[in-house]
């Protein structure tokens, strides 16, 4: 096994938000969903601050600008300034201006955020193949995003225009439940045209470039609930990173994680932020953390004690993690996460 793969989440003496400059958090699933305060996050996010923590919002949701996800951020109770926000519509109008001049056309298929991104870098938005762009930019529409609009990117991407997309995320959390995302209908393009876009949002590296330089975070915490772009994006860049359980993944879904997916902290909500991270260690009999105690045995799930809920995920991530080494761990974890409560 590499050595270098991460085989238990890591601890930390110190609270998070003062052991790291910046906190670059993902908003759906961890701010917010379907537009409400998640449970924790505002009062977490305010003593954060407080301490001196930089709070920084990385979204891969390229429908609204900076401008309005700020206003929301404010109304919320979590005070926020447009340069605030960094999302995947900058990561990808930097992306087609590093490769276009000045002034070129560009098709959009998305909502007002990606066509003000596009604007900065001073390319032009157009709507239809007929006004002559020479590439396409394809972002998250919102829900009322036509079907009439895949069809126009299909027919600019079959006639060979370079074609970008913010981000390929297949579903996101709303306040009803999971609904599909960005990379829903990229696929329905790539389905159509047999083409595949280039990508700028999380976990790709044009994502981190633009966190990185529009934050100056010189110790950043990337913070998010989904393994295959906000902890996988942490991975690629090389930066730290908090999984809180409050979006998209499952704790049976953390247990089988591949080691591009592992993130360095596990905590239930933002609250762990604000809280020092207990170790996992390494035991006769398994990994402890906190009062629990795990291991894997004849492909089966052991846990043994009792405590937080959260000790024992962590317990177990070290179980899964380190029985499955480069891959990903098979054991069925059910039992034990609802002795847990997940």
């Amino acid at each position: 096994m590499n050595e270098s793969v991460r085989t238990r989440p890591e601890g930390c003496e110190r609270p998070l938000s003062a052991a790291y400059d910046t906190a670059l958090l993902d908003l759906d699933g961890v701010v917010y969903a379907g537009g409400a305060a998640i449970p924790h996050a505002v009062r977490s996010l305010e003593l954060a601050r407080e301490g001196g923590m930089h709070l920084a919002y990385v979204t891969n949701n390229a429908a609204r600008t900076p401008e309005t996800v700020a206003g929301h951020l404010t109304e919320l109770g979590i005070p926020a300034a447009p340069e605030d926000v960094i999302n995947s519509a900058q990561a990808v109008a930097r992306l087609i201006a590093d490769e276009l001049p000045g002034g070129s056309r560009v098709l959009v298929i998305g909502a007002e955020g990606l066509r003000v991104a596009l604007r900065e870098r001073g390319l032009v938005p157009v709507e239809s193949l007929d006004d002559g762009p020479v590439a396409v930019a394809q972002g998250y529409g919102g829900p009322e995003m036509p079907w009439s609009r895949l069809m126009e990117a299909s027919y600019a991407v079959a006639r060979g225009l370079p074609w970008f997309a913010s981000n390929t995320d297949l579903t996101i959390p709303t306040g009803r439940g999971i609904a599909p995302g960005n990379g829903s209908a990229v696929e329905v393009v790539k389905i159509a045209t047999g083409r595949s876009p280039r990508v700028a949002g999380k976990p790709q590296p044009p994502m981190h470039r633009e966190t990185v330089l529009r934050t100056g975070a010189r110790r950043p915490l990337v913070v998010g609930d989904r393994l295959d772009t906000d902890i996988e994006g942490a991975w690629v860049g090389g930066v730290d990173s908090l999984l809180v359980l409050t979006g998209v993944t499952t704790a049976a879904e953390l247990l089988a994680a591949r080691p591009e997916h592992r993130a360095t902290y596990v905590a239930e909500d933002l609250r762990g932020l604000l809280e020092a991270q207990p170790a996992v260690v390494e035991a006769a009999e398994g990994f402890r953390c906190g009062g629990w105690t795990a291991s894997v045995r004849d492909g089966e799930f052991v846990l043994d004690g009792e405590g937080a809920a959260a000790d024992g995920l962590r317990a177990l991530c070290g179980a899964a993690w380190s029985a499955a080494g480069d891959g990903a761990c098979d054991a069925d974890p059910g039992k034990v996460l609802g002795r847990l409560g997940w």
